[in-house]
């Protein structure tokens, strides 16, 4: 690229459309590593901070310091990291019907970046062509422009797409926001394709008419392959819209990955057909494929074969929920905000589903036939247990609710094979005052964070002082849920000196349902003023306040609405747990 003029200054004297081609991919790309290098270096800011927070506040009980908010980080969090794009709605989907989604809306920071981004692609597709030359020699250029940057932007597509994305650790953003921008990247991609399709019709309709344009198109074998992987995107574009995608999910899962591979082929050899120098962009695309694939693969198989295999105890509880618990093959170290992907072949063969760890715990494999003789016999005989809670919705989750509520005694022993662990990038270690709520089976995430925040103060090796799980749940029959997990997390050492939890049933038969236990689990009628809790905490809080969500998009956007307003007060984080497809 040395000698290279930059993008809008011109072509210089034996600077070709080609080589200009060249330098704005290159450019393009390096646009995507210094966003990349900017959130690694904020990644790694805020991770110095929160550690530092942390060891200065294990022996300090008050942690004013910390209270006190900073006026620009207050700005930057209201107006533009927690901030919806407009008012309030972010994470609540947009239904027409109970069976027509049309999605969410983005953040504000996501949505300028998308925007920034977009506008770039716009800018690098149009700059420097010969708009006021000739017709031909415009859509010529135009044509091998928009092609050559569908291609480039088919990387950070790809990259985007795996679940074994190496970027969702590095940069610290969620698979969720990921999914958000594999979306608006693949929408570049089809439009920069279809503008790569018209701009060469265009340019041969001029010289040769349309009807040779079209015949072409479909006749020579070159412009035949380009033409598939066009129709393929724009079918991607329109299968892939979220009407489609949520109401007929598993069939959109396995049309998406075939098309997504029709498009690549046809990519291939329209570009290595015609002999042109862009396929070296493509190339990387294929191994990151494969390799997420390979890694997703490997994962199932060490966890969950030999030694036994997993087995896998599903259990009907009230509420239309299971409780699905798996003993592992191997030992799994297990961090609270984890998922994992279940794959139930007597249930949906081909899907994958996600779900939040609500319990893990470790154990002995008590059906070794030999005894521990040494600490490696020892090792060998550890196994992981894992729970979830899965409410019965459509699809795959009725059918398991259905085989387990006809099972005897609501119990059924199936065959599960767990993929993961993925997440649990966000630990709540360095927050004095920390605030979880939870909507329905949303307090799955909240759980384990619980767990571990207990058992943290109990050893002085965190810096919470105050933890607050607020559940918002639609029956107290739904308690039976987590019953065994709260059991044992209220006899922890320590508990009440630290734990308070706030029990909220949205529809209660009557006032005799509703009863609190002690001071410390307390249970209300109705829905929580979410403001009027995060604002009453904030007045006494311990440090830097953290708060969580796990829930409907609704609830979310409540908790997200109120830390807004609390910004300029005290020193408030949100951390929103979701999963949008």
């Amino acid at each position: 690229m040395s000698g290279a003029p930059a993008p809008g200054e011109g072509q210089a004297a034996g600077w070709t459309p080609a080589m200009e081609n060249e330098s704005l991919s290159r450019y393009l790309l390096i646009v995507c590593g210094a966003v990349s290098g900017a959130l690694v270096i904020w990644r790694l800011t805020t991770g110095l901070v929160r550690y530092i927070r942390t060891v200065t506040s294990l022996t300090n009980s008050t942690q004013r310091f910390y209270v006190r908010p900073s006026t620009k980080s207050s700005w930057i969090k209201r107006n533009i990291l927690y901030s919806p794009l407009f008012r309030k709605r972010h994470n609540r989907e947009f239904q027409l019907s109970s069976a027509i989604n049309v999605g969410t809306l983005p953040t504000r920071f996501q949505f300028l970046f998308l925007l920034g981004y977009l506008a770039t692609n716009v800018a690098f597709c149009v700059i420097n062509i010969p708009w006021a030359a000739t017709y031909v020699d415009a859509c010529r250029q135009l044509r091998n422009r928009s092609g050559t940057l569908a291609t480039v932007n088919m990387i950070p597509l790809f990259i985007m797409a795996g679940r074994n994305n190496p970027l969702i650790g590095l940069l610290g953003m969620s698979f969720d926001t990921f999914n958000l921008l594999h979306r608006w990247f693949g929408r570049i991609v089809v439009l920069e394709a279809v503008c790569h399709t018209f701009a060469y019709w265009a340019g041969s309709a001029a010289t040769n008419g349309w009807a040779a344009a079209l015949k072409n198109s479909v006749t020579r074998p070159f412009l035949m392959w380009g033409f598939i992987g066009t129709c393929a995107f724009v079918a991607i574009f329109f299968q892939a819209a979220s009407i489609a995608r949520h109401a007929y999910y598993e069939f959109f899962k396995l049309f998406h990955i075939a098309l997504a591979a029709l498009a690549i082929a046809g990519l291939w050899y329209h570009l290595d057909l015609g002999e042109i120098e862009a396929i070296k962009w493509l190339i990387p695309v294929i191994p990151i494929w494969v390799a997420d694939r390979f890694l997703r693969m490997v994962r199932v198989f060490y966890h969950n074969i030999g030694r036994g295999g997993t087995r896998t105890l599903v259990e009907a509880l009230p509420g239309n929920a299971v409780r699905l618990t798996v003993t592992m093959a191997r030992p799994w170290t297990f961090r609270p905000g984890q998922h994992a992907y279940l794959y139930m072949p007597a249930i949906s063969f081909w899907q994958s589903h996600p779900f939040s760890v609500a319990w893990s715990e470790e154990a002995e494999d008590f059906t070794a036939d030999k005894l521990a003789m040494n600490r490696q016999d020892v090792l060998a005989m550890r196994k992981t247990s894992m729970s979830f809670i899965i409410r019965a919705r459509t699809g795959m989750t009725n059918t398991l609710y259905q085989r387990a509520a006809a099972s005897p005694d609501g119990r059924l022993l199936t065959t599960c094979f767990v993929e993961g662990p993925y997440g649990g990038d966000h630990m709540m270690h360095s927050y004095g005052t920390v605030m979880l709520f939870a909507g329905g089976v949303g307090v799955t995430h909240a759980v384990p964070h619980v767990r571990d925040l207990v058992a943290g103060f109990a050893n002085g090796t965190v810096a919470t002082r105050k933890v607050v799980l607020v559940w918002i749940l639609q029956s107290p029959e739904h308690l039976e849920w987590i019953r065994p997990w709260m059991t044992e997390i209220l006899a922890m050492d320590k508990r009440r000196d630290v734990l308070r939890i706030m029990l909220f049933v949205s529809r209660p038969r009557s006032t005799k349902e509703i009863h609190s236990p002690s001071s410390t689990v307390q249970m209300f009628p109705g829905r929580p003023q979410i403001e009027h809790l995060i604002a009453s905490e904030a007045e006494h809080q311990v440090g830097t306040m953290g708060v969580t969500v796990c829930g409907p998009g609704a609830l979310s956007d409540e908790v997200r609405q109120a830390v807004r307003q609390n910004q300029y007060g005290s020193s408030i984080d949100f951390i929103e747990e979701a999963f949008s497809w």
